[in-house]
């Protein structure tokens, strides 16, 4: 009997808050929309509804709480009965022979076996949004394998000094999610940071080279070939005056706070930035390219900004067009021994016209002839079109940059501003040959999409990577000694002889020998750096290293567990955390400290 009476009990809640609930909406909804009230009524009058739901609609309408306490009290009249329905539900013989047909209401549903519930009414908070469609797009390159120095002595690459990754990367983990691995580009995470490698002594020497061996920390049986170049850096007083022309992407996929409206705020940062003899010129692209601001002088400063601040979103994008325009004005505008460089800012989506990437590439790199160059600042997420930035950026003789934030922007536009404008070396190329008798296997960490055949070296028509003003370039290596137990490959069965004696003695202490080759800015012939790699060149432990040499080795470790190397499987993220943040250093503008953070990041939401 007990549990008969709080089966009815249980019953009598479970129709009576519901019911209380969808009365009081109803009648809050009568009294918000007397219009539909009226239509209601007339409804009604056609269809003359039946005495007892005539009189539950009156009551609910008039006095919810009292209808709510009627039903509340017909359902306790019914427990009986519901209980009857409990009891057949058990099997037992004399409930069972109680007809279904006599059980009316709550008892009624409680019998058949189920409760018949009125869904409650929606309001527009209720209605979830579509999800957004993910459009991203990103180079996809395999790793660079490990190579036996019998078969491949020579590896080959282009400078990178584009750091669009690094930001991609930090503006995932930020919002919770771990990147995709294909935007992960470990060049482009190392050369993110500023590191204080020696320097050259002056413009004459654009750039000096400094190699470091060390164990390396996640396999034993390697070490890491460490190699680190520094650009001259320009004294503001002695930069060449600036032709600049801003191209921006004003088309409806702009339309959010993390593009246009940040980039508006970063091309202001910009042009507080810049000499007052410098010019500044304004293209816009969205169904149609069109001119926003003549070539103007910043001292004209008022001018440009109030130019800025007119720039709203809106149609598809052409985005070829806008190309064409901008070299149109950077010409018009152009310096002599100056800079002319193009700032393509967008989300990288080009819908109309040649949108293609080779199109792109090829109308981009035409133009680049002219001595015209163009860098990219990719802005949002969504829609963003990597692997085109990277390859107009790259046939531009550009940077590719991703400004997530103000900070960002602060990063690259105005502390950065020198090496983003104003080049000291074009078409560098670095090329590593390794000697066989002390190194057995290589594989360069990074670069592959800046991968060179060996012939492409001393190849003046091969274009490679620009340096600026100031630029890191930063490479490393995991190298292989002869005899380590963690060699790969077996040795060739049927390997070349060996060099004579006379050359094996001469070159005995190398481990590998460096070559840099680049041109001037105003030059199309290149010239050559070399530097040999000894032992004197390592350091005995990864301890003993400097602290740039140890944060970037962090770095380069984290980029591979993000983009899911096997090599770095038994290297865990809290390993990476101690490396990097015992070499922070100084850290002037807190980018290390920020690293350390992302690490940390990583590290609880892979879960490992």
């Amino acid at each position: 009997m007990n549990r008969k009476l709080l089966a009815g009990s249980a019953l009598a809640t479970l129709i009576v808050v519901p019911a209380a609930m969808y009365l009081t909406l109803e009648t809050a909804r009568n009294d918000r929309l007397p219009e539909q009230q009226t239509e209601i009524a007339a409804n009604t009058e056609s269809k003359p509804a039946a005495p007892e739901a005539q009189g539950a609609a009156s009551l609910a309408r008039s006095q919810p709480a009292q209808a709510a306490a009627k039903i509340a009290e017909e359902v306790e009249s019914e427990a009986p009965a519901a209980a009857e329905a409990d009891a057949m539900a058990s099997g037992t013989a004399a409930d069972a022979a109680a007809p279904m047909s006599t059980l009316g209401g709550a008892a009624g549903f409680a019998a058949r076996g189920r409760m018949e519930i009125m869904p409650a009414p929606t309001t527009p908070g209720d209605i979830l949004p579509p999800p957004i469609e993910n459009r991203e797009r990103f180079g996809n390159a395999d790793a660079n394998p490990v190579k036996a120095v019998a078969a491949e002595p020579v590896s080959t690459f282009s400078a990178d000094v584009d750091t669009a990754s690094y930001s991609f990367v930090r503006r995932s983990l930020m919002a919770g999610e771990m990147p995709n691995p294909d935007a992960v580009r470990i060049e482009e995470m190392v050369n993110y940071f500023p590191y204080d490698w020696p320097r050259p002594a002056s413009a004459r020497e654009p750039f000096r080279a400094t190699v470091t061996v060390t164990p390396t920390p996640w396999n034993a049986g390697t070490r890491l070939m460490h190699v680190a170049i520094k650009g001259y850096e320009v004294v503001p007083a002695e930069a060449p005056k600036a032709n600049l022309v801003f191209l921006i992407d004003v088309s409806g996929s702009m339309d959010e706070p993390d593009k246009l409206p940040l980039l508006k705020n970063a091309f202001r940062l910009l042009v507080d930035k810049l000499k007052p003899e410098d010019t500044v010129s304004i293209v816009t692209y969205a169904g149609n390219a069109g001119t926003v601001l003549e070539p103007t002088a910043v001292k004209d400063k008022a001018k440009i900004l109030a130019a800025i601040d007119t720039l709203t979103p809106g149609g598809s994008t052409a985005g070829a067009a806008g190309i064409d325009a901008a070299y149109q004005l950077a010409e018009k505008a152009r310096v002599k021994d100056g800079v002319n460089r193009i700032l393509l800012a967008t989300d990288g989506d080009f819908n109309v016209g040649p949108s293609s990437d080779e199109e792109l590439k090829r109308l981009v790199e035409e133009k680049r002839k002219s001595g015209v160059f163009l860098s990219v600042l990719g802005f949002g997420r969504g829609n963003y079109n990597d692997a085109l930035m990277q390859a107009i950026a790259q046939n531009g003789n550009g940077v590719a940059t991703y400004i997530d934030t103000l900070a960002e922007a602060q990063k690259t536009l105005v502390e950065e501003a020198g090496s983003s404008l104003f080049p000291i070396a074009k078409d560098v190329k670095l090329q590593v040959e390794f000697n066989p008798a002390a190194i057995a296997e290589y594989r360069l960490i990074g670069y592959e999409t800046r991968a060179l055949k060996r012939e492409d070296f001393n190849n003046d028509r091969v274009d490679a990577g620009d340096i600026g003003s100031g630029h890191s370039v930063t490479a490393i290596y995991e190298v292989t000694p002869k005899g380590s137990p963690a060699v790969l490959n077996d040795d060739l069965r049927y390997a070349t002889a060996e060099k004579p004696d006379a050359d094996a003695t001469a070159h005995s202490g190398e481990l590998a020998y460096l070559k840099i080759r680049y041109k001037k800015p105003d030059s199309d012939k290149s010239e050559l750096i070399t530097t040999p790699v000894t032992e004197a060149n390592a350091e005995p432990s990864l301890g003993e290293a400097s602290a740039d040499v140890r944060f970037s080795t962090a770095v380069a470790a984290f980029g591979q567990k993000l983009a899911r190397n096997p090599a770095l499987a038994g290297y865990s993220y809290a390993a990476i955390s101690e490396l990097a943040a015992g070499a922070k250093g100084a850290d002037p503008f807190g980018y290390r400290g920020e690293f350390v953070n992302l690490v940390r990041l990583a590290k609880g939401l892979s879960g490992e």
